[in-house]
């Protein structure tokens, strides 16, 4: 018989305590969501002894564990739905103890090493996407069950369901910001940001003169820089185009600078003894040593570009775009309708940078730091 582990054991603790608070009644009236809860505990404490007190093997105790978590955590949502505010201590103690049996199955999951690399990947995909979900599940049971008012946090659900319901809107959204801010800015501010490393590489003077300018400038706040391009460049893309370019040239240039003093001296001097020029060292030894440090600008400025265009939006922009609609639904209140640009904004913003990461992967599969990966 198998160890107990913490997770297990503080589960039953929470799953009894929720067993003997459930018969109480509130202010004299019947439970209105006993028949939820009652098959809530149930599943969670079979999940829990299923992996506590027996030696099962531990593919098929997470297939028992995720399978009556969740039904359990489906139940206890359910169960509160038409009910908010009216949740009890039960109630809370098992949503943790829900959250402790799946915290005790991406354990299990993360000591699974798979034959194949399939499924590797498919382990690694569904462990932080479980991790993920029970943010959601923990965020939805916290806000119904203790009443928050919607106007401060309203529950995944809600933004779910404004998430459908405003697809054209968001759509267009995205359009503005994205396909015309934040990839015009991003492609001219790392464009701009390597052509100028290179020539600082060229030139010893300006690249002692770059980098302490560049770090001053990266450090200046958006809000500052923002109302500025719009008194330059008007309201239009072009205003938050210009934010992005002011954000992202930085990064590339410090990067690119650093990743071309990385190669070491013994393979140039071999490249001298080839009678190679500066051109042909910076392309066939130099840029290649460089890649990581330039894919690691680039990726980290596909988040700085994703916000610098949402938050130049906010001072003047046509009426469309997410940081116009957020500014605006904030003031009516709709935080919803937030939420769900805020949730585009994930997504798209993952996208980018996965989107980079893979062409990191593609082109640079031969450095050690890919390999290594």
């Amino acid at each position: 018989m198998k160890r107990p582990s913490w997770q297990s054991l503080l589960a039953l603790l929470l799953c009894l305590f929720g067993g003997v608070t459930l018969p109480l009644a509130v202010a004299g009236t019947a439970l209105p969501f006993s028949g939820g809860e009652s098959a809530a505990i149930l599943l969670l404490l079979l999940g829990s002894v299923a992996l506590s007190l027996s030696n099962m093997p531990p593919v098929a105790g997470s297939i028992v564990l995720f399978i009556a978590v969740h039904i359990a955590a489906f139940l206890l949502v359910i169960g509160i739905a038409g009910n908010e505010g009216a949740a009890r201590l039960s109630f809370f103690a098992l949503l943790l103890a829900g959250w402790v049996l799946a915290w005790r199955l991406v354990t299990i999951l993360s000591a699974i090493r798979p034959a194949t690399r399939t499924g590797q990947r498919l382990l690694s995909f569904f462990i932080p996407f479980l991790f993920g979900l029970w943010i959601l599940i923990l965020w939805e049971g916290f806000t119904r069950g203790a009443g928050i008012p919607f106007v401060l946090l309203p529950p995944p659900s809600s933004v779910a369901a404004r998430f459908v319901t405003s697809l054209p809107i968001l759509v267009a959204d995205v359009e503005q910001t994205v396909f015309k801010s934040t990839l015009a800015g991003y492609l001219i501010g790392c464009g701009i940001g390597f052509l100028v490393a290179i020539w600082a590489d060229r030139v010893p003077f300006l690249r002692r003169g770059m980098l302490p300018v560049g770090n001053v400038v990266s450090a200046l706040p958006i809000i500052g820089i923002a109302p500025i391009m719009v008194m330059w460049f008007g309201f239009g893309w072009e205003s938050k185009a210009a934010v992005v370019v002011v954000m992202t040239f930085f990064p590339m240039l410090v990067n690119t600078v650093a990743g071309l003093a990385e190669s070491g001296h013994m393979e140039r001097d071999l490249m001298r003894t080839y009678a190679a020029g500066y051109w042909q060292t910076l392309f066939k030894l130099r840029l290649p040593a460089a890649a990581p440090f330039i894919f690691n600008a680039l990726k980290i400025n596909s988040t700085l570009a994703l916000i610098g265009a949402i938050v130049a939006e906010f001072f003047g922009t046509p009426i469309v775009g997410m940081g116009f609609r957020i500014s605006t639904e904030v003031g009516r209140m709709n935080i919803d309708m937030v939420w769900a640009e805020i949730a585009v904004a994930a997504i798209v913003g993952s996208i980018f940078y996965g989107g980079v990461a893979l062409v990191e992967r593609l082109t640079t599969f031969w450095h050690p730091s890919v390999r290594g990966g």
